[in-house]
């Protein structure tokens, strides 16, 4: 199959993914869109996209990074379960040794369809997912409070990342649930 039937593949792919997700949030204003992408973990790399954000007058609300050898190895185990066997070490060592040349990046954005149409015309390896993204107070125990509401309805929480601009403001948070509309449901 030719890359660029790929491309086209996955582009369309990705549409119908973004179309589910908008839906999605109309009904729902906590649940928002995240952007996963790869990068080349290198001097500048960072600079060059929010670069390219910036001059598309493209505004990041919540931004993560991560040394993508940690997801390659959640990858690596998956992969290792669903096929019944234990991969070697040597497997494991090689893929994590390629991995550190990059960076896994989870960001919010203001304008999530002009930020996707931008990095598809600039060639990143990126996907789309919905996320719980709230606002709490920034006091002692919000967090707490938000986490326990997970927990008693069951659902697990892959990750979580958040932020704050002073004592006075209040804080955004943004939770990858296993199991979306339910999480949405509880915050309703």
């Amino acid at each position: 199959m030719s890359s660029e039937i790929c491309r086209a593949s996955a582009t369309s792919r990705r549409e119908g993914k973004r179309v589910r997700i908008k839906r999605f949030y109309k009904e729902n204003k906590m649940v928002r869109t995240e952007i996963s992408l790869f990068m080349k973990n290198a001097p500048g790399e960072l600079g060059k996209l929010t670069t390219l954000f910036g001059s598309a007058g493209i505004n990041i609300d919540a931004l993560t990074i991560q040394d993508a050898s940690a997801y390659v190895q959640q990858l690596f185990k998956a992969r290792g379960k669903s096929l019944k066997r234990i991969a070697s070490a040597a497997s494991y060592n090689s893929m994590r040794k390629d991995s550190v040349e990059f960076a896994l990046i989870r960001l919010l954005v203001g304008d999530t369809d002009k930020a996707v149409d931008l990095l598809s015309k600039n060639d990143y390896i990126f996907d789309i997912m919905p996320v719980i993204a709230l606002e709490l107070e920034n006091n002692p125990g919000e967090l707490a409070k938000i986490t326990t509401k997970f927990g008693e309805e069951g659902i697990n929480i892959n990750y979580v990342y958040g932020s704050v601009s002073s004592p006075d403001e209040k804080c955004l948070f943004v939770f990858c649930p296993e199991d979306i509309e339910q999480a949405a449901k509880i915050f309703d």
